[in-house]
């Protein structure tokens, strides 16, 4: 009897999405993979450099931080080419120029990658952990393998020389669980 119910409730709601949403689901998938591609095939993002995107209705909105400006506007161009992108919303910011920062953005590279742990990801042709430094500030973003790599990574990124270390570092679990 739960089944039948359970499966009635199922088909109730798929016949109450109306089937342009759906579809446009589909699109708003296939337009958010090749969003994916254009990033990874970008050759000129580097680990210092932190791009998300989100799509609703073919509309793209891109947020994160780029080390040059030019990457800004590339960026922008390149996604409002994709198929199906009807309009873009650029809000990347440009990390200010500092030598200070970029010396910072080494030091805390070197650490990370330079540990043992991570030298399956510094052998990556994108590598996963990205080292944000703004104002002596450092972010790190993206996606490791454990909750203890991700811990290890703040660890190696603290004592470089930082005003402050951010952790926005993920778990592949975490990133399964956001999708679901």
């Amino acid at each position: 009897m739960k089944l039948r119910i359970g499966f009635a409730c199922v088909l109730t709601a798929l016949l109450a999405v109306p089937a342009g949403a759906v579809a446009q689901d589909r699109r708003d998938v296939k337009v958010a993979d090749e969003i994916g591609r254009v990033l990874q095939s970008y050759s000129r993002l580097t680990i210092f450099d932190d791009i998300s995107a989100m799509v609703e209705n073919g509309e793209v909105a891109i947020a994160g931080k780029v080390t040059m400006p030019y990457k800004k506007n590339d960026l922008a161009k390149r996604i409002a080419a994709i198929d199906g992108v009807r309009a873009v919303r650029n809000d990347i910011d440009v990390l200010p120029v500092s030598q200070y920062d970029d010396e910072l953005r080494y030091r805390v590279a070197r650490a990370i990658y330079g540990n043992s742990s991570f030298w399956n990801y510094a052998a990556m042709a994108n590598p996963p952990i990205h080292v944000i430094v703004e104002r002596g500030r450092v972010t790190l973003a993206g996606v490791v393998n454990s909750n203890v790599e991700r811990m290890l990574a703040r660890s190696l990124a603290t004592g470089q020389g930082e005003m402050s270390v951010t952790n926005s570092l993920r778990t592949d679990a975490e990133m399964e669980a956001q999708t679901e």
